[in-house]
């Protein structure tokens, strides 16, 4: 009798633990919920309303679609794709050799003062680390005087500034930090094991790299590129500042589409941007477990 009553409190005092389990976490859900969920689902919603005035009224049209689509609209769409592409390549060729280094090569305590010098930059306003390499590109700034210097070139470079050079360089070094970080966590997460188990059965280092390293960092380097694209893909400030007047890329197309009430179709234009996001954030659940990224942290399948 008293085994079957100690069952069934052992029984209550786990019922009361789970309650309490999905009680914390009922909070961040609704908030997420509230905050992200709720605002995205109002935004395709209104994508499919129509103008009316300054505002727009209830609908059910593919017409925003259709202008974003079908329209000159569709041109920056492939060219922010383009972009996005080459500057999320460009940022894992240069991310991955740092946290390759500071995952193999260095003691933890430094690879982590290091990475923690990555975040400084970030302390600094956004829009003030974009117009810095305004100066720094411009006829007169530090780069073309250097250039002069060394003999590489006689007078100003004008490509330098106001061109898709200059966004390379503001979307590069914008979001090629945010790629460091998973790249390390999952070059760190490696069992060096592994690696000394290939070389002690006569692979060279190169070869271990490409049959070893590489495969297993695979789930850091898609979430790195994910970092990389879907902020580049969607960037309005540094188009503005750094490609001057008329250089258009999804972010700032949509602005443009709100500085003329056209709410509609920068909702269609948004959800767009966020159903490409979504994309790749399913492509990277279907291919690798989160564990291979986030070690024993993530001990559940999303």
């Amino acid at each position: 009798m008293g085994e079957v009553q100690g069952r069934h409190v052992s029984h209550g005092v786990r019922s009361v633990g789970t309650l309490a389990r999905y009680g914390l976490l009922a909070l961040p859900l609704a908030f997420v919920a509230s905050l992200l969920w709720v605002p995205l689902g109002l935004m395709f919603v209104w994508s499919f309303w129509e103008r009316a005035g300054f505002w727009i009224r209830p609908a059910f049209t593919f017409s925003s679609y259709a202008d974003f689509l079908y329209g000159v609209r569709l041109l920056v769409l492939e060219r922010s794709l383009v972009v996005a592409a080459t500057v999320t390549l460009a940022s894992l060729m240069l991310a991955y050799p740092i946290a390759y280094f500071l995952s193999m090569g260095v003691r933890l305590e430094l690879a982590r003062a290091v990475l923690l010098l990555f975040t400084v930059p970030f302390l600094v306003n956004y829009i003030i680390r974009t117009f810095s390499w305004v100066y720094l590109l411009s006829r007169t700034g530090p780069v073309n005087r250097a250039l002069i210097a060394i003999g590489v070139t006689d007078r100003s470079v004008d490509w330098l500034l106001f061109s898709d050079f200059a966004v390379f360089v503001g979307l590069i070094s914008s979001y090629m930090p945010f790629m460091i970080y998973p790249l390390w966590a999952a070059l760190d997460g490696i069992d060096r094991r592994l690696v000394e188990a290939s070389w002690l059965l006569g692979a060279s280092p190169r070869r271990t790299f490409l049959r070893v390293t590489l495969p297993l960092s695979m789930p850091g380097v898609f979430a790195a590129v994910i970092f990389g694209f879907v902020g580049s893909f969607g960037e309005s400030a540094v188009p503005i500042i750094l490609g001057g007047v008329g250089y258009q890329l999804m972010g700032n197309t949509i602005t443009s589409a709100l500085d003329v009430l056209n709410y509609p179709l920068a909702a269609a234009m948004s959800s767009v941007v966020v159903a490409t996001m979504l994309l790749f954030l399913g492509a990277w659940y279907l291919a690798f477990d989160l564990r291979a990224v986030l070690g024993k942290i993530a001990w559940w399948r999303f």
